[in-house]
């Protein structure tokens, strides 16, 4: 059965002849007619009581045709919901990002694409970048933001943006106003609260002490990162974080040591040969062009 035959059915049922039906359709009314027997060979059921001066449903015509009606509705509904996805006027994206992401990055972009695109309902989820490259590779995400070292030869990747972590204290911090250069070996000492060792984060600063032959003193551990930006913000303690965070949250500040703390190259995922919606599409090409045209900012 194809769409054709259930516009030939309405048609029929709604003239109640087959020469207007016809010419309504611009077939002749012999193809339209075969087109009927057609159909009703299919459905193994006489649609048309033909005996009559005009074409008249049968009870099993009748029956049809109300579904037939609906299908059809349906079917015109469905082209113009693609019309409006593809237009973004309505749609879904799925998205995720590992946790640093949603401190300081997420926010802006999301009511960035809001504001662009209101109809488009966002999904957003915080994974680690292991979860986020199984997800992908399933297809229950869109795109995901992490780093470059990604692992799964089934996920591609695009730059973003470097990513620099640096020592982050509160205003009280004995560091703030220090005149001479600060050093890693002067953090050998220092109390420090850090993100846990689930963090992807940690493991580079870990890395970063083990090269500078330092065991830091740790005196708090979170799996949060609003919670250690609230420690640092409100205590003593100082933490080591992406340095854009201090710029974006009030009462912390970013301090600079020798030899410098690790970047990372922040990344935008996605399933290799996945179809691409137009939402996916379009909150790719803002970020991506923001960070195009926009290397040097901070400004995210």
């Amino acid at each position: 059965m194809l769409l054709r035959h259930i516009r030939y059915l309405l048609a029929v049922a709604e003239h109640q002849n087959f020469t207007r039906a016809a010419e309504e359709l611009h077939v002749s009314q012999p193809t339209l007619s075969q087109q009927i027997r057609q159909l009703e060979e299919s459905l193994h059921v006489q649609l048309f009581d033909r005996s009559g001066r005009s074409v008249r449903l049968t009870d099993a015509g009748e029956v049809y045709t109300s579904y037939a009606r609906r299908a059809l509705q349906d079917l015109d509904a469905g082209q113009r919901a693609i019309h409006d996805v593809q237009d973004l006027s309505r749609g879904l994206l799925r998205l995720a990002m590992t946790p640093t992401f949603t401190t300081y990055f997420i926010g802006h972009w999301v009511e960035r694409f809001n504001a662009l695109y209101p109809g488009i309902s966002l999904n957003i989820k915080e994974m680690t970048q292991d979860q986020i490259e199984i997800s992908l590779a399933e297809n229950q995400l869109d795109l995901g933001i992490a780093f470059s070292d990604v692992r799964s030869p089934d996920i591609d990747s695009e730059p973003l943006f470097i990513e620099t972590l640096s020592l982050i204290v509160g205003q009280s911090h004995r560091f703030i106003g220090q005149q001479t250069s600060l050093t890693a070996k002067m953090l050998e000492h220092e109390g420090l609260a850090l993100l846990s060792k689930d963090f992807a984060t940690r493991s580079h600063i870990d890395l970063y002490f083990q090269k500078q032959g330092i065991t830091p003193r740790i005196a708090i551990e979170a799996n949060s990162i609003s919670a250690i930006v609230e420690i640092v913000r409100r205590g003593r303690l100082a933490t080591l974080l992406p340095d854009v965070i201090a710029h974006e949250q009030t009462g912390l500040y970013s301090i600079a040591i020798q030899p410098t703390l690790p970047q990372r190259n922040a990344v935008l995922l996605w399933r290799r040969g996945a179809y691409r919606s137009a939402a996916s599409q379009a909150f790719a090409n803002l970020i991506t062009h923001h960070f195009d045209v926009h290397q040097e900012s901070d400004d995210f």
